[in-house]
């Protein structure tokens, strides 16, 4: 009996350390096929450039070269645009179902991002001259409004909040904020300016957003990372982070803040790209387990590979043209969400 207590403390001994050592395969896979996917996107296009050009033009820029300006002023910051928003999305998607214990949870169902959508279709249509830097400080503001719509209806619910309950409140919430965002823009004749957005894609990305997103990206990623043992304990129960010592208050404002900073700065970028926040912290969860110092990492790596190869279909679907790369993520993230709401309204609604 006692040699069988043993080995089962040494089992739960050994499998953080075995988690850790997943999660470090996966990291070091994930980076490895993030860079060829970045290579291979900047590589890709109207006119095909080969692998080495692109090395050298990233390296060793020549400004008489057309290859290389079309690498650099172009394909370049458009997939890192598209590797940075799919990290957003991802970590911002595994802070919400890590705080609110929900699966269903991501910023394209919770509001947020139609939030955002929404307070662009209103800078389109009365503050048109904003700078990229303002249109972010409204992206900001509109997530939030959002994610609070969605949360005051699901409360309101009979029974109170579920999973499914606060799923189907975001839907409405984003159907509604979508349906005043599209009025709008017919009325002030912005619907041209709004359609990019709604789309979502990464075509149109500059340097310049690039600059803007990029100091987001280490205070979100590296936030999120830096809170990832509190939401581990949350995503126990309130009681139970309570119970430990932790300030729950605290913990929820932090991530509320990191989520919209990182949603906010991915709307105002690429539009509305739905479902990565939703999918890919459950790819992570299931890969390296349920503690977030492991999954918040993780879903960076995975989300960026994601939107980066998403991209790339966006381009390979019906050349010369390009689909929306919305609609390559939806294709993914729709049978997914059909799925967990079917299992989540099974056990709870």
């Amino acid at each position: 009996m006692e040699q069988d207590l043993q080995s089962e403390q040494t089992q739960k001994k050994k499998v953080p350390k075995n988690r850790v050592i997943v999660a470090s395969v996966v990291l070091l896979v994930g980076t490895v096929a993030l860079l060829f996917s970045l290579a291979a996107s900047i590589s890709y296009g109207a006119a095909d450039i080969d692998l080495k050009t692109v090395w050298e033009a990233v390296f060793f820029f020549d400004a008489s070269l057309t290859e290389h300006n079309i690498i650099q002023e172009l394909r370049l910051p458009r997939a890192l645009t598209a590797a940075l928003v799919g990290a957003f999305l991802a970590v911002s998607g595994a802070i919400m179902q890590g705080m609110t214990k929900n699966p269903l949870a991501s910023p394209s169902i919770m509001g947020v991002m139609d939030g955002a959508a929404f307070s662009l279709a209103l800078v389109f249509a009365f503050y048109p001259a904003a700078s990229f830097v303002q249109m972010m400080g409204f992206s900001f503001v509109g997530a939030a409004f959002g994610a609070m719509l969605v949360f005051g209806v699901a409360m309101m619910a009979k029974g109170g909040m579920s999973p499914v309950k606060l799923a189907l409140a975001g839907t409405a919430v984003g159907a509604l904020l979508s349906s005043f965002s599209s009025g709008i823009s017919i009325y002030f004749q912005t619907a041209q300016d709004l359609s990019f957005w709604f789309a979502g894609g990464v075509s149109g990305a500059q340097w310049t957003g690039v600059g803007w997103i990029t100091p987001v990206a280490v205070i979100g990623i590296l936030g999120a990372i830096a809170i990832s043992r509190s939401i581990t304990l949350l995503s126990l129960g309130e009681e139970v982070a309570t119970g430990l010592g932790q300030n729950n208050t605290w913990v929820k404002v932090w991530g509320v803040l990191l989520v919209l900073l990182m949603t906010g700065a991915a709307v105002s970028v690429a539009g509305s790209v739905g479902f990565v926040g939703l999918v890919v912290p459950h790819i992570a969860r299931f890969l390296v387990g349920v503690d977030y110092r492991t999954i918040i990492p993780c879903s960076a790596i995975l989300g960026a590979l994601l939107l980066v190869l998403a991209d790339i279909g966006s381009r390979m679907v019906n050349p010369p043209f390009e689909t929306p790369i919305g609609a390559i993520t939806a294709m993914i993230g729709v049978p997914f969400f059909l799925y967990l709401a079917r299992r989540e309204g099974g056990s709870r609604v």
